[in-house]
């Protein structure tokens, strides 16, 4: 079953298509787009390849940074909080801290986020760290307290 997934890249070009051969190991994959047919892209132009359950994604969907103790997604796996060189800042699990490769994963902190995983370049990121437990504890009591947003 193929992947949909959307490639940023270190200069911000954006590509959003599917593919069937990302590997962290190997240099590069393809990601077949609607209007571009296939395209090759390698892993180490980009900032982060974002897993994702729709291409189109959810423009008002507020992504949560608190990460849930209960959260089964958590066993086995640590917390990270990243920040990318344009701003961007995930918080998520990872399954080994400090990554030791130039390529690793990511889950988001969110579990109704639309990125389902996401294979970061280290090379892209600014600062990396893992949170404390009173961070964590500051990220889930500002998550609890934001306003309540219906879908209707």
């Amino acid at each position: 079953m193929a992947n949909q997934v959307v490639a940023r890249y270190l200069d911000g070009r954006i590509v959003k298509g599917s593919s069937l051969d990302v590997d962290a190991s190997r240099p590069i994959c393809h990601i077949r787009t609607p209007d571009q047919g296939t395209v090759q892209v390698k892993l180490k132009d980009l900032k982060a390849l974002f897993f994702v359950k729709t291409l189109a994604g959810n423009a008002l969907h507020s992504e949560s940074s608190a990460l849930d103790p209960e959260d089964e997604r958590s066993r086995g796996s640590a917390p990270i909080m990243l920040e990318f060189a344009d701003g961007e800042r995930v918080v998520g699990l990872t399954l080994r801290y400090p990554p030791v490769k130039p390529f690793f994963f990511v889950l988001p902190a969110d579990p109704k986020s639309n990125n389902r995983r996401i294979l970061v370049n280290r090379a892209a990121i600014v600062r990396m760290a893992q949170p404390s437990e009173a961070e964590l504890n500051a990220a889930r009591s500002f998550s609890d307290s934001s306003l309540y947003r219906s879908d209707d």
